[in-house]
């Protein structure tokens, strides 16, 4: 018997040196699933196509592989859509492989059968349907080509599930459907088959081979890195700003952080990018990225545009010179015209620029310092935050003392509002891409999809989950995916009974909390129900304790999660974005 589509598509995936596939079953993308198995990859199966897509993506970001994931027609495509758009906006290559129906009974109501590659246009770089056995390989390898090149991003491929099976099977599937018809009519419609299938497959797949097309990126101009050294040349009070763009060359990030420190400026690290210069470097600034903004002569926005995160550029002193490098046209535009604009890959530009140093450039001194005190007065602020009385346990000393429990190989998931960006003010990522946030599309219900492409990604490292209870209600079904797939992850649930980051300003402008409350759920029993170990953690004086047993029983393969009930406080009022 001849190749299959699943055996053609999976031995494409296997020639990409990806290991994993993130997928729900479906009667449309079986022999994906099982061709891939059959060649070594690993499948993971989850609860929701829209876990499968986030794990992808975080697999993608960690990794530097696309992403795969592998979802059923219809429902099982629509599913992702917000993934795919997360993915979209945080410039994350990632494909999607979807089932549909027959090619033959396509348009025709069959089961599951929408438009879903006109649906899935505006979510994508590229949406596209296979039509023809010959299609298979350079439609797939474009996918992969396409996702990865330029602005990197998801792409959707439609694989009809006629396509997937061998070409004896189909044609035994629509000639046995005539069996026994004997009038012209019926001979007719089994000729119009007969040559359908012909169209189908008319290639032969077993001299179908792999064939990689070239990625490609903005290409770097040397007078731009000139350019730039001389602006530095001129200026004493210059910021970076490093977004998680730069991270898109994982093999180049201990390059990328030794140009940084021979640059020698002040640096606010955003994203993927937050563990680029490990726990605590002399030039990482983690506070009043703002006030800093207000004051510098030059702002270097690396991999990150003007948007809501800058104040759409209304941030940045108006007398600075803005130089701005970014792999996308719109975005290295968007809000503020840079007075340098690079249009390269960040990590290329920096690793360049600081190449243009013969050593060190440290002329910014008190400059550093002064940056350096704002910090040092921010944190002595959130120690004392930290202190304060609160009913049950004080979300920022929790993680003040998560912060001296996290190991060096500890991979920070996080998903949530209020307790998630509070954990960012405290929790420090001890190395490069180990730390996972949604991206500019502040996505809720990323969490699971994301610990999961991290755990298999990463599968030696500490991966903590960082979970709202609110975020928490959009996956915590996948502690099941978890647990059939020995995929230790630790989970931390604040719960403190609301949409806390809504509810705060929501009361105080508009005198009303509807919609904003929880109840304080036991979510520790949720865990235990599905096959892991739950914690309920409520006094401050069980928090070492509660850590210390976490780890031990993910250490034995078994994830685990603690139900953290927290008091309410007021550190991030007025921080909500809209």
């Amino acid at each position: 018997m001849s190749l299959s589509g699943g055996d053609v598509i999976a031995n494409i995936i296997k020639s990409h040196q990806i290991p994993v596939i993130f997928t729900l079953s479906g009667g449309h993308i079986s022999p994906i699933l099982v061709s891939s198995k059959a060649a070594g990859i690993r499948i993971v199966d989850v609860r929701d196509e829209v876990t499968a897509a986030f794990a992808a993506d975080a697999f993608a970001r960690l990794t530097g592989l696309p992403g795969v994931a592998v979802v059923t027609a219809g429902p099982g495509v629509t599913n992702t859509i917000t993934a795919l758009k997360n993915a979209q906006m945080a410039q994350s290559p990632l494909v999607l492989l979807g089932g549909a129906a027959a090619t033959i009974i396509k348009g025709r109501g069959s089961l599951q059968d929408i438009d879903q590659v006109s649906l899935l246009q505006t979510a994508v770089k590229l949406s596209v349907t296979i039509k023809q056995n010959c299609d298979i390989v350079p439609t797939i390898e474009h996918a992969f080509q396409v996702a990865q090149s330029d602005t990197p991003g998801p792409v959707f491929v439609e694989c009809p599930i006629d396509l997937l099976y061998s070409e004896e099977m189909v044609r035994g599937w629509y000639g046995s459907k005539m069996e026994g018809n004997k009038d012209f009519k019926s001979k007719l419609f089994q000729f119009y088959l007969d040559r359908h299938v012909d169209k189908m497959f008319a290639c032969d797949t077993d001299a179908m081979e792999p064939a990689p097309e070239d990625i490609h990126k903005p290409e770097l101009k040397v007078d731009k890195v000139e350019k730039a050294a001389k602006l530095l040349s001129e200026v004493k009070q210059p910021v970076m700003v490093i977004g998680s763009q730069a991270m898109l060359q994982q093999g180049k990030v201990d390059e990328l952080s030794t140009a940084l420190e021979k640059i020698g400026i002040p640096l606010f690290l955003a994203g993927m990018s937050r563990g680029l210069m490990g726990q605590s470097h002399p030039l990482q600034m983690r506070h009043k990225r703002s006030d800093a903004l207000k004051k510098a002569d030059l702002v270097i926005l690396a991999g990150m545009p003007c948007d809501f995160r800058l104040g759409y550029g209304r941030g940045i002193n108006p007398e600075a010179r803005l130089l701005g490098v970014n792999r996308n046209k719109a975005d290295l535009n968007l809000n503020k015209k840079p007075d340098l604009g690079v249009l390269a890959d960040p990590c290329d530009f920096l690793c360049a620029l600081g190449n243009s140093f013969v050593e060190s450039n440290d002329p910014y001194e008190s400059w550093i310092e002064e940056l350096r005190n704002n910090d040092l007065d921010r944190e002595k602020q959130i120690t004392a935050k930290a202190t304060e009385e609160t009913e049950f346990i004080n979300p920022l000393h929790f993680f003040t003392e998560l912060e001296s429990f996290l190991d060096d190989s500890s991979l920070i998931v996080a998903d949530g509002g209020d307790f998630v960006a509070t954990a960012s003010y405290i929790l420090r990522p001890r190395k490069p891409l180990s730390w996972l946030d949604p991206g500019v599309f502040g996505t809720l219900g990323v969490g699971a999809g994301f610990a999961l492409g991290a755990k298999t990604s990463r599968p030696d490292s500490e991966v903590w989950l960082i979970y709202g209870d609110g975020a928490a209600g959009y996956s915590l079904q996948e502690l099941d995916t978890m647990v059939r797939h020995g995929l230790s992850v630790i989970a931390v649930v604040g719960n403190d009974g609301a949409w806390a980051q809504i509810a705060r300003e929501q009361v105080e402008l508009l005198n009303d909390d509807v919609g904003t409350v929880l109840n304080r759920s036991a979510y520790h029993q949720v865990a235990e129900g599905f096959g892991g170990k739950g914690f309920l953690l409520e006094r401050t004086e069980d928090i070492p304790k509660v850590l210390d047993q976490a780890r031990k029983i993910a250490r034995t393969g078994i994830p685990v999660l603690i139900n953290l009930l927290i008091g309410k406080t007021d550190f991030r009022k007025g921080s909500i974005s809209v």
